[in-house]
Parts: structure tokens; C-alpha cells; sequence
């Protein structure tokens, strides 16, 4: 397992930073191998890093979480999580829906709380645990809400504050705010952002958008269409804590957006002039 020097973008040195998550010639198909998700992938993540993953749709990339969350297994292939081979879930591992997830016959505190339960955590301890969480994402005053009772916005908090409750080293995004609208989503991108810079937990984050990949990760993965494979990876400059307004300002933001999407639009291209391959 190699050890690196990361950069946070303003040229300071920080702390060296070993390998959390590794996958090595990664492929998952379904069915009768008609369909490939993601073949020869591999990829190495650095603990407190932000990834941020992009790709065409159907390249695999929520599989690919799936798979590092131990939901599902690769067919051939490994990842590992520090020197643990990935069988089953972990508890150190947590995992933010793009649909919420949440339980509708559960209130927020309930459902904030219920992974702490599943770990049989006694439950004047997981309220505590949950309370300290619902505060953090602006949450307090709804603790006995249903689901149904609340914006879609907060339906992500909630799902947000139930996977940093279980306080896990790998926070696994997948497209966590693609459900609400543009400026919902632009705090949301806001408030993750000052949660991780404090926190500075591995993270994953899909999403298919080029301009909130580059404001939430330290490098991009620019992956391919099906089966889905690393294209490129992109190192992001930009130190931390970042501000949206700094970062859309900034004209390597221009440049990076343009990079990236030269690689997405290769694939994207190709898949217009051949619509049936590739499943």
C-alpha cells in the first residue's frame, strides 16, 4: 500500500495520506454477462480525500458504490478497504441515496438514529448521537417530522445526517442532491462542503454534473461509457474551505469544465452515432 504527499491546492503540505479504498481490475456484469457495468476498473482513493466521480449515464458508477459498499459483489476482481477485502458492508462505511432512502413511518430523529439502533447502540445514547448531527445540517425543530412533512431538501439532510451519525471513515455519495432544485441543491453543496472540511472524511461523490464535481472533490474521475472504465483523473486546485462564488470565478474553473468535458463528450459522441452498443 503506497503512501503520498497531498497538496490542498494552495501548495501547503499536508499530512501524508495512505490508500483507503483500492480497487484492482474491478468487473461486474448481470445476467448472463449481457450486460458489463464496469470492467477493468481500478482506482485507489487517499483517506480524507474527496473524489469525485463523472461519467455517462449507465457507466457503472452507482454499481460501483454499490460494490465498495459491499451490497453487492464484483464478479471478478478486488477492492479493499485499507488492507480488508470488501465481502459484506461495513460499519465503517456509510452510503447517502440519491432517493433519500428514508423510512416514511419514521420520524427524522427515529430515522437519523436507526442505523446506531441496528448496531444495538442504547437509545439515550443514539439520541444524543443523532441530536448532535441533526444540529449540525439545520435540522432542529423537526425532529418529530415524517418524512412526508418536509421539503425534499430536508429529506437529504436527514439522509446526510444518518450517515455521519454512524460517524464512518468512507461517506459514499451517490448524486445525494441530483432531486432538488438549483438552489436547494447549491446550499446543500454549501453545507456538505463545511461538514467535510471539518470533518475531512474519504468521500466518494457521483454526480453528472461537471461544475459540482469540481467544487465538492480534490481530483475527478472522468470514467467512460459502458462498460464503465477510469477515462482520466483530474486533480482539482483548489484549496480548503472553498465558496462556491470563489470557485465559479476562478478561471481555471472555466478551463477544468472545458477538460473535463472533452472526455465526457468523446464517449457521449459515440454513443449517439452507435445507440445499441454496448447493451
Amino acid at each position: 500500500m503506497n503512501d503520498i504527499a497531498t497538496t490542498d491546492g494552495r501548495g501547503d503540505l499536508m499530512t501524508e495520506s495512505s490508500v483507503m479504498i483500492s480497487i484492482e481490475d474491478g468487473r461486474k456484469v448481470f445476467g448472463e454477462g449481457d450486460v458489463v457495468a464496469f470492467d477493468d476498473f481500478s482506482l485507489e482513493v487517499y483517506e480524507r480525500e474527496a473524489l469525485c466521480i463523472v461519467g455517462p449515464s449507465g457507466c457503472g458508477k452507482t454499481t460501483l458504490l454499490r460494490c465498495i459498499d459491499g451490497l453487492i459483489p464484483l464478479t471478478s476482481g478486488e477492492i479493499r478497504l485499507r488492507d480488508e477485502v470488501v465481502a459484506r458492508p461495513h460499519p465503517s462505511v456509510a452510503l447517502v441515496f440519491q432517493h433519500f432512502g428514508l423510512f416514511p413511518w419514521m420520524t427524522v430523529e427515529d430515522n437519523i438514529a436507526y442505523g446506531l439502533r441496528v448496531q444495538g447502540v442504547k437509545k439515550a445514547a443514539r439520541l444524543e448521537r443523532a441530536s448532535t448531527y441533526i444540529e449540525m445540517v439545520g435540522l432542529q425543530g423537526f425532529e418529530r417530522k415524517f418524512p412526508y412533512q418536509l421539503s425534499g431538501g430536508m429529506q437529504q439532510r436527514v439522509g446526510l445526517a444518518r450517515a455521519l451519525t454512524m460517524e464512518p471513515d468512507v461517506l459514499l455519495m451517490d448524486e445525494p442532491f441530483a432531486s432538488v432544485d438549483a438552489q436547494t441543491r447549491e446550499v446543500l453543496q454549501e453545507q456538505l462542503l463545511q461538514i467535510w472540511e471539518t470533518q475531512r472524511r474519504t468521500m466518494i461523490f457521483i454526480t453528472h454534473s461537471i461544475e459540482e464535481a469540481i467544487l465538492m472533490g480534490d481530483r475527478v474521475a472522468v470514467l467512460s461509457t459502458r462498460p464503465g472504465r477510469v477515462r482520466e483523473i483530474v486533480d482539482i486546485p483548489f484549496g480548503h474551505p472553498r465558496k462556491i462564488g470563489d470557485i465559479f470565478e476562478d478561471p481555471r474553473f472555466g478551463e477544468l469544465r472545458n477538460r473535463i468535458w472533452r472526455e465526457l463528450r468523446a464517449d457521449a459522441s459515440a454513443e449517439l452515432r452507435h445507440p445499441l452498443d454496448g447493451g
